[in-house]
């Protein structure tokens, strides 16, 4: 072709088309009509145009995505087993969670010594002396390990440091200046959604958190010039917002780093929110994980572990994993997730989100950082406020109809009975225990509906129940 497909069609300016909606309205008020306004403080127009659009982000191209497997490194044998049937079933990374230190967990470590699938290590303690250990286990490996130890995030969750602050930081400074590849700073987010934070909070939070420990890099001996950095994080069911959010945290990523001047290496592990699944209609989980799975790979995740549907009140099993993971083999091997470089770029809408979020975000943490910073504030008790705001605001909407969860609070199955089918406790279990500061907790928007239809179910186990 001589010509450009679209050259013989005369363009249209961004006033011409909001002229033509507001005559078709026929007197109707555009903004009140067209507008939406979202809690984030955004407006939501009808169209987005490129007369609009005078920004370039510039950032990176998106990275090939890991589908990643979850594993709970409890008995050793089992796990070791579980690893190599996963990768075998389609498993491109390994996300091993270790909750206490204990050194016959190097035999695992050291049973996969020869296979070259990514691992990225959550510890769920403190133990400097078990991280030196496997720091020297894994270093001689030939594949990429990330070590994730975040004592922020434990302060954040369980009200206490893991030790002490001073041994928690000290700990932090020896495993994030490694002298292996396996050094890392680990920013653990996913606990601001599922406790209810809106996107630009999270945003905010998550930065704050990471300033946290540049700051301590940048006030100890080692100075630094560049570092990797782990981002958790926990992908909404708002999609276009949630494929914003990734790429909003990698634009004030990148102006973070021009403040200390050095080079930030962001590795983005997403994974679906556990707030809005429910125990009634658990199918529909499988639906809100592919959604969030979607936005994580469009926004520019690295690795996405995906949710079992049944993750919240059944324990583990095979049915339920193979499941979770046939969503995202299926999402990269048929839908082709894994075939475009930065497939939302040129998309108006999404990047004037982008800009946005970023900028709301910002001015969050610039006010985080003038009142002494995220950590002065947690002990303050103002991150937990502004949280515990957002989630009640929220639970409101769930309850009046404006947020819906399909099989919860609307289209609901009435003969839907589950009492008998909870191998776990699916509510929020609070421990009366001394903490240094209020603990942001994750709960759930149906748990409120759910105790109410299990109490009524166990009243009247051979009715059904009644609206």
């Amino acid at each position: 072709m001589s010509k450009k497909l679209f050259d013989e069609f005369d363009s249209v300016s961004a006033k011409a088309w909001k002229q033509k909606i507001q005559a078709d309205l026929k007197g109707a008020d555009y903004n009140e009509t067209l507008v939406t306004s979202t809690d984030e403080g955004i407006d939501i127009k009808p169209f987005y145009h490129a007369d609009d659009h005078d920004y370039d982000f510039s950032l990176p191209e998106s990275p090939a995505w890991f589908v990643t497997e979850k594993l709970y490194l409890e008995n050793v044998d089992i796990t070791i087993e579980n690893a190599k049937d996963v990768i075998e079933r389609g498993a491109e990374s390994l996300w091993i969670t270790i909750p206490k230190a204990d050194d016959k967990k190097f035999k695992f470590f050291e049973a996969l010594s020869d296979d070259k699938t990514p691992l990225y290590v959550e510890f769920l303690f403190q133990d400097l002396n078990f991280f030196e250990k496997l720091n020297t286990v894994l270093k001689d490996q030939n594949k990429k390990v990330w070590l994730g130890f975040d004592p922020v995030h434990q302060l954040a969750s369980s009200g206490n440091w893991y030790k002490s602050q001073k041994e928690d930081i000290d700990a932090f400074l020896k495993t994030a200046t490694f002298e292996s590849s396996n050094n890392a700073i680990n920013i653990d987010s996913r606990l601001y959604q599922n406790a209810g934070g809106l996107i630009i909070q999270q945003l905010a939070y998550s930065l704050a958190h990471l300033n946290e420990y540049l700051n301590i890099l940048d006030n100890s001996d080692s100075k630094l010039t560049a570092v990797k950095v782990n981002l958790l994080i926990s992908q909404g069911s708002n999609y276009f917002f949630e494929i914003a959010k990734l790429k909003a945290f990698r634009l004030l990523v990148n102006s973070l780093a021009k403040e200390f001047n050095i080079e930030i290496d962001l590795t983005i592990i997403a994974e679906p929110s556990k707030r809005n699944h429910s125990i009634f209609d658990y199918n529909m989980n499988m639906l809100r994980t592919t959604t969030e799975c979607m936005s994580a790979i469009l926004g520019g995740a690295n690795w996405v572990n995906n949710l079992a549907y049944d993750e919240i009140f059944h324990k583990r099993n095979e049915f339920g994993e193979r499941i979770s993971r046939n969503q995202l083999l299926i999402l990269k091997q048929e839908s082709y997730f894994d075939k475009v470089l930065n497939p939302v770029d040129g998309t108006y809408y999404i990047e004037n989100l982008t800009r946005e979020l970023a900028e709301k975000a910002l001015s969050i943490f610039k006010t985080i950082e003038a009142g002494k910073g995220f950590i002065h504030q947690l002990f303050e008790g103002k991150i937990q406020k502004k949280i515990k705001e957002s989630a009640e605001k929220e639970q409101a909407k769930l309850k009046t109809g404006d947020f819906i969860l399909v099989g919860l609070n609307k289209y609901e199955n009435l003969e839907d009975k589950m009492s008998q089918d909870l191998e776990l406790f699916p509510f929020l279990k609070q421990q009366q225990r001394k903490t240094l500061i209020e603990p942001i907790l994750e709960k759930r928007l149906a748990e409120p509906i759910e105790k109410e239809r299990l109490q009524k179910e166990r009243e009247n186990p051979s009715s059904k129940p009644t609206e």
